[in-house]
């Protein structure tokens, strides 16, 4: 089954080694773009090596954001609400350090201005989020909404009956074809039967049912990832929405798994052929507003960067490169 890897704790994204997937967003539905301490899913020679969920989704979503973000590796503006998101997934994390009897909604709250300060010390770039704030009357909204967002938890799960087996757990795993996986999981928790659900925080509202696809495909990603480490496949998948106070689940199937196996399997085909030809096309949508890559993209008048690997002729019939029409 190829080679696999999975490692616990509350270790940085740099120490792990992989992006996280966390895909916290600047706009509705929009993937999470890299963050500084991240390591990249491209080798030293600038091609891709590995795919995680966040970067699958901005393949599907656009391939020439792909390129913008993998192989330019051109630099994303902090966003307030996916910030937002760090400092809430890190205190969901942390609570669970405490004993059952301590992990209060008070006590929760009382963590964001601490986590927002230990972020802030790894990542000075993020002050300018509040650098028009003097008086601090936006980072004072935007630490309470933190706070809400986390008290709301509360009232979907009940952290005093959880034992999370594993938080923030990095996994990897290389499947027969040579293509290597990884992420982050939020949570996972492991029944005393041996079930295991693999738990997810997002920090918007759920998505209606027609855009509720992306999210997941991600949670699907993982559990195929982890049935290649563990012979398992995951009995649960949970989607946990604070920003609307939803709880989606969904109980996969090895159909289900292999089917995402084999679609992973064309995206990296699809990703390897635009590398090697250079084409990466544009897919313009309605997350187009929230992109930072306007100025480089041609469907705004820009003009890519000089692309920094080599090119090979298309093989074949000139299939289409650096496009989604045939995933």
């Amino acid at each position: 089954m190829g080679t696999s890897t999975e490692k616990a704790g509350a270790a940085t994204q740099g120490e792990q080694g992989g992006p996280d997937p966390r895909q916290a967003a600047a706009g509705p539905g929009a993937p999470r773009g890299p963050q500084p301490g991240e390591s990249s899913p491209a080798g030293a020679g600038g091609r891709p090596v590995a795919l995680s969920p966040s970067r699958a989704g901005d393949f599907m979503q656009c391939p020439l954001l792909y390129r913008f973000r993998v192989i330019d590796k051109l630099p994303e503006k902090p966003s307030a609400a996916a910030t937002r998101g760090t400092v809430v997934h890190a205190v969901l994390e942390r609570l669970f350090d405490a004993p059952a009897a301590e992990r209060t909604a008070p006590g929760a709250r009382a963590m964001v201005p601490g986590e927002w300060e230990k972020l802030l010390a790894k990542r000075p770039e993020l002050a300018e989020l509040f650098a028009d704030d003097p008086g601090g009357e936006r980072l004072g909204t935007w630490l309470a909404d933190a706070e809400a967002l986390v008290e709301r938890w509360f009232s979907l799960e009940d952290p005093t009956r959880l034992e999370p087996a594993d938080r923030e757990l990095y996994v990897e795993t290389v499947l027969d074809s040579g293509l290597r996986l990884r992420g982050f999981i939020d949570r996972v928790d492991i029944a005393p039967t041996g079930e295991v659900r693999i738990v997810d925080y997002k920090t918007g509202k759920a998505p209606r049912p027609e855009y509720a696809e992306g999210a997941l495909f991600q949670m699907k990603f993982y559990a195929l990832v982890m049935w290649r480490l563990r012979g398992t496949v995951p009995r649960r998948l949970q989607l946990v929405y604070l920003g609307s106070g939803d709880v989606r689940t969904y109980d996969p199937s090895e159909a289900d798994l292999r089917g995402v196996e084999r679609k992973l399997l064309a995206l990296w085909d699809a990703i390897q052929r635009a590398t090697d030809s250079g084409d990466w096309r544009p897919r313009p949508t309605k997350l187009c507003g929230w992109c930072d890559h306007q100025a480089h993209c041609p469907e705004f008048g820009g003009t890519p960067p000089v692309y920094p690997l080599p090119v090979r002729p298309a093989d074949g019939d000139g299939a289409a490169q650096g496009r989604m029409e045939q995933i």
